[in-house]
């Protein structure tokens, strides 16, 4: 899933071992995460049925609730997780709604497997990706509308990124995030696609998915050369990665069945050229959203 990080599994996508992370930042943005981890292991984790997960996520729900209204927190909330994030939330004055929405995809995840078409698969990004963004933004003192148009445009190119690495780990999962409509146009069902892997109808079908991560994250590009030291190249790393791991699918004839797209050595240093010269990669666009 996801955010400000690479895309990997298990809402690893917060920069909590960042080293550009400045320090007064890490104990807080270890604390959403830790909100984030723990929820997003409620609805992915163990063999708990769908009744049982949704109501250990609506406990979280009632502690936010709580938190945005001063009150004692429920029983269903853990403490562990909710005092922390209460103190966060009160030290930075962060809104309750990115953490709500986090939540809503969490519950989707549980409840919805399939996507009918491409809007329908950036709403569910718009509630499992965006709000990193725009809590980090948020904890830097940063949050106007252009930037924050642009982050959820890179945050929903992550997450693109990441359904196009991970079809066959999604795939086990009973889940597929390539819209269905692109499916039944390309001639594919979703219950044969690992067979489909090195056919024209997949390589066709996986380009389009490639193309459209690859629109978000330039799109919103350019909020990495806006923003100033730290979280500036932070965001180029960030934004260079998701780009390599593109590369790295192309390269590999879109075949994601065999072998993870993954970033290694010689990777991160290209990443590192690349966010060197950004401004190629980023030129810049017009102030507003």
């Amino acid at each position: 899933m996801p955010k400000y990080g690479m895309p990997v599994d298990h809402y690893e996508n917060f920069p909590v071992a960042s080293l550009l992370l400045p320090s007064r930042l890490r104990e807080a943005v270890q604390h959403i995460y830790r909100y984030a981890r723990t929820a997003d292991d409620i609805a992915d984790e163990g063999d708990a049925p769908p009744a049982e997960r949704l109501a250990a996520l609506a406990g979280y729900r009632a502690g936010l609730a709580a938190i945005e209204h001063d009150a004692a927190l429920p029983e269903t909330a853990p403490a562990a997780v909710f005092e922390p994030l209460r103190t966060v939330v009160r030290a930075f004055r962060l809104p309750i709604e990115p953490f709500a929405r986090l939540l809503t995809a969490f519950e989707q995840d549980v409840t919805q497997h399939r996507y009918a078409d491409e809007a329908a698969l950036l709403q569910y990004c718009r509630h499992s990706a965006d709000p990193v963004g725009e809590l980090m933004l948020r904890l830097y003192d940063a949050a106007d509308a252009h930037n924050l148009h642009d982050s959820d445009a890179i945050c929903t190119g992550l997450q693109l990124v990441n359904f196009c690495q991970d079809v066959a780990i999604d795939l086990a999962k009973g889940r597929v995030y390539v819209p269905q409509d692109e499916l039944r146009a390309a001639g594919l069902a979703d219950a044969g696609l690992r067979g489909q892997t090195g056919t024209a109808a997949w390589r066709r079908l996986m380009a389009r998915q490639l193309e459209r991560a690859r629109e978000h994250l330039l799109r919103g590009a350019p909020l990495a050369t806006r923003l100033p030291g730290r979280i500036g190249w932070e965001l180029r790393l960030v934004v260079c990665g998701g780009l390599r791991i593109l590369d790295r699918i192309e390269a590999a004839d879109y075949d994601v069945f065999h072998a993870r797209p993954t970033l290694g050595r010689r990777d991160w240093l290209a990443i590192g050229g690349r966010a060197l010269t950004y401004r190629r990669v980023a030129p810049a666009q017009p102030a507003t959203p």
